[in-house]
């Protein structure tokens, strides 16, 4: 029985092998019938696409698309087409044109739509990609839909809706939007303050607390509130907490401080002698986030309060402590002008703090992680590309050959 086994397999064998072959010859005719059927201008355009010459490849397309019009791939690269190089009108009357005189699968419709939501995205017709995408939901789509909605809802401020939709995106794709959500009810909080609006203000920024506890800017608004209401000890409570959360942001915060404190020595004796024993309680918080963080943005509020309440000596010495431990540019000018007030015999280190200043220029500045987008001033969001927290906390130095790569670009 074993025998007769074996002998019927190795009858079996060849015919499988005959019919394999069979089939493979049959698949590369029917591979080679649709390539000689394609239009030479379809791979005209495919090398065009290779050679980044998006607007003559736009040319090859479109002719392709005129020799073979049921086409539905070839609608969708000329669609995209349309969209990078701009014609964001001939994409849209093309999509539009196949939803209304193409007998299309459910599966083919849904596809078109995603692609038309982009076009009128590109055109920055929101209202109509928003409400294209929200069909969307519940499809294999959902989650680029739901990004497109996102920045949709932060490109028009609608920071309600944003929340909800990042939320919804979290819980769907597993990626954290917390920093976001946080910021978004910061900037609720924004909108609330400039109304005068307390309370409200108060529960976004605690909401964005909860939705992310490191998230600095919530703390900075909670003290500018209170500093604005006169609750200057509130206020300085608040920005404290930054040191718990980020204390690179510290410098962010120190020229408030200085002033609160102040003022909070002013409310309670109604003396100007006490006021500026508020001051040097500020200054020695300042000078103790100083030699823990060594952040060059206390520093720098640091000499001037310094120059001003303790004089150009005590400022002077400041300035040559940080220097040795920190040489920059910054702090041998502070050090130039500081001694500049001292001597009488001042015309040269006034010269040499000029040449200092020249070279420095105004270089330090913030400079976006994300897009390079360079900021004179701290955003929270960049306003370039958008990113929250994209910004360092710190201003750096710029070199020269900084400067011309970035005039360059």
């Amino acid at each position: 029985m074993l025998v007769e086994f074996e002998y019927w397999w190795l009858l079996i064998l060849p015919l499988f092998f005959t019919l394999g072959w069979i089939a493979a010859r049959v698949d590369i005719k029917q591979l080679i019938a649709e390539s000689t059927s394609l239009p030479a201008t379809y791979f005209k355009g495919l090398n065009l696409l290779i050679a980044d010459q998006y607007h003559k490849a736009v040319d090859a397309f479109s002719e392709a698309l005129y020799l073979n019009k049921d086409s539905l791939e070839l609608h969708f690269v000329l669609g995209s087409l349309f969209r990078r190089t701009g014609e964001t009108d001939r994409a849209i009357h093309l999509h539009m044109n196949l939803l209304e005189n193409y007998e299309l699968t459910d599966q083919q419709s849904t596809s078109i739509k995603v692609e038309l939501a982009q076009d009128y995205f590109k055109a920055g017709l929101y209202d109509r990609a928003e409400e294209l995408f929200l069909t969307l939901r519940h499809t294999r789509y959902e989650q680029a839909a739901l990004r497109h909605l996102l920045e949709i809802y932060v490109k028009e401020r609608e920071w309600s809706q944003a929340i909800a939709i990042a939320i919804e995106l979290e819980g769907s794709s597993g990626i954290s939007y917390r920093k976001e959500v946080a910021q978004y009810y910061c900037e609720l909080a924004v909108n609330a303050i400039i109304q005068q609006d307390w309370q409200n203000a108060k529960g976004h920024l605690v909401q964005a607390l909860d939705a992310n506890k490191n998230c600095v800017r919530a703390n900075v608004l909670l003290g500018d509130m209170a500093a604005q209401q006169q609750d200057h000890a509130a206020a300085i409570s608040f920005w404290k907490r930054i040191e718990m959360q980020e204390p690179e942001y510290l410098g962010l915060v120190a020229q408030k401080m200085l002033k609160s404190y102040a003022a909070l020595a002013d409310n309670q004796t109604a003396t100007d002698n006490h006021g500026v024993k508020g001051l040097k309680e500020g200054l020695t918080q300042l000078n103790q986030y100083l030699e823990t963080y060594q952040l060059s943005s206390i520093m720098s509020v640091l000499y001037e309060a310094t120059l001003q309440a303790e004089g150009a000596e005590t400022a002077a010495k400041l300035a040559r402590k940080e220097l040795i431990r920190k040489p920059s540019l910054k702090s041998l000018d502070q050090l130039l002008q500081a001694r500049a007030i001292l001597d009488d015999e001042q015309h040269d280190l006034q010269l040499m703090q000029q040449t200092v200043r020249n070279a420095i220029g105004d270089r330090a500045a913030y400079y976006c992680d994300q897009c390079g987008f360079r900021a004179k001033q701290y955003h929270w969001q960049c306003p370039a590309c958008n990113a929250w927290e994209s910004l360092p906390s710190e201003p750096t130095e710029a070199t020269i050959r900084d400067i011309k790569l970035l005039k360059r670009k």
